[in-house]
């Protein structure tokens, strides 16, 4: 008789093989002369859409169009008063909504990058790809510059055939890292997050539709000490961390005040960066390239 469990250890063990196989780890990382770690701050720029892909409750609406009405304008103005460059994730719909928004972050010398087309990969292919063609085509029409960096599921082969070089998506690893589709081919830098170091499951009352068990409101200084914890530890390791946050979210005035403390409290540290995803991308691209063929 075959335990049930077995085959879902089975399962398992092929489902690691597997991934052993698509990720590629950077043996003896460096970051470039004099840095010690890299800071990542990017938003995901999704203001209301992704509310409405949920069908979500008309408060709930609202709470996403702050976003695109206040909070990207304030996360905008607080990493230009710090000098930091951030990486803006932005669905290609957005540039239709807010395009004020979307230009101006650019022309402070944010990156722009994809965010998928309306906040969801389409299953057909074919699809799929209309979708992303299109996302990449309005982010280089706003922005004036042409996106090498998406937040998203889309599969390699398509983001490949569109000219991006990273993705920033998953968290199975703590550093830059390459990951290749489940045939070992198209390969594509990921610039891993976590949720621990995501505003929005410590902020977000009523999060995707969550019950109320699951409600949370944390106070902003609780939340900073986790985040400045966190930037402590990578720091010790020459590590890096990348902070996602939501415009709707921490564009709050209290919590932007919050992050301009811990902006304030990581450049006490000497050879702290804070690039732009793009940045970070080039450079483990130059000084890292990836070591398998994938043609």
């Amino acid at each position: 008789m075959t335990d049930q469990n077995d085959d879902v250890l089975a399962d398992i063990a092929a489902a690691v093989a597997g991934t052993d196989r698509r990720y590629e780890r950077i043996a003896n990382f460096a970051w470039p002369k004099g840095v010690q770690m890299a800071v990542n701050f990017t938003a995901d720029f999704d203001a209301m859409l992704l509310r409405r892909l949920l069908n979500e409750p008309p408060m709930q609406l609202a709470k996403g169009e702050f976003g695109g009405r206040v909070g990207i304008w304030r996360l905008i103005e607080l990493f230009d008063s710090q000098q930091v460059k951030a990486t803006i994730f932005t669905p290609g719909r957005i540039c239709e909504l807010y395009p004020r928004a979307v230009r101006a972050a650019a022309a402070s010398g944010h990156e722009i990058a994809d965010h998928m087309w309306e906040h969801r990969v389409p299953d057909d292919p074919a699809l799929e790809a209309d979708h992303l063609r299109r996302a990449t085509a309005a982010l280089e029409r706003t922005s004036g510059r042409r996106p090498v960096g998406t937040r998203s599921w889309h599969r390699h082969e398509a983001l490949v055939r569109e000219g991006y070089i990273y993705n920033s998506h998953g968290s199975a690893d703590h550093l830059p890292h390459y990951e290749y589709d489940k045939d070992g081919k198209n390969c594509l830098l990921n610039l891993p997050f976590h949720y621990a170091i995501d505003d929005a499951m410590f902020y977000s009352f009523a999060w995707l539709g969550s019950g109320n068990a699951a409600q949370r409101i944390t106070d902003t200084d609780r939340v900073m000490d986790l985040w400045w914890q966190a930037f402590q530890q990578q720091y010790a390791q020459g590590g890096y961390l990348n902070i996602c946050m939501h415009p709707f979210v921490s564009g709050r005035a209290l919590r932007i005040a919050a992050l301009e403390k811990l902006i304030q409290r990581m450049k006490t540290f000497p050879g702290v960066w804070f690039p732009t995803c793009a940045d970070v991308a080039r450079h483990c691209l130059q000084a890292f390239p990836a070591g398998r063929a994938t043609a």
